[in-house]
């Protein structure tokens, strides 16, 4: 496989994936992505971020998340973020020590 082909074949399926966590599984909440896999929406935006700067283009993490979410990080906070136990905060500040703090 060609790069061209290799680097469109991944940007599909990522486009996939940002609009099954935006569209499809608004339910599945970022803790427990966090939880379950290691990342969450918020570390895909930071990816894409990242991505930009790496191309030389200024994107804010505003920029990056409202691409991630399909709007504005508090407008989907408030319409599909819900109140997480003590559990769940518990096991998402391991998995973001794992997972998250050893990339920054």
């Amino acid at each position: 496989m060609d790069d061209q082909t290799r680097i469109e074949l991944e940007a599909a399926a990522f486009r996939k994936l940002r609009h099954h966590l935006m569209e499809k599984r608004t339910d599945v909440q970022n803790i427990d992505l966090m939880n379950l896999a290691g990342f969450c929406r918020n570390c895909l935006s930071r990816w894409y971020q990242e991505a930009a700067h790496e191309q030389g283009l200024e994107m804010t993490t505003d920029e990056a998340r409202e691409i991630t979410y399909g709007m504005p990080y508090p407008e989907w906070k408030a319409r599909h973020q819900t109140e997480a136990d003590a559990g769940k905060q518990a096991a998402f500040a391991a998995a973001f020590a794992a997972n998250v703090g050893k990339d920054r």
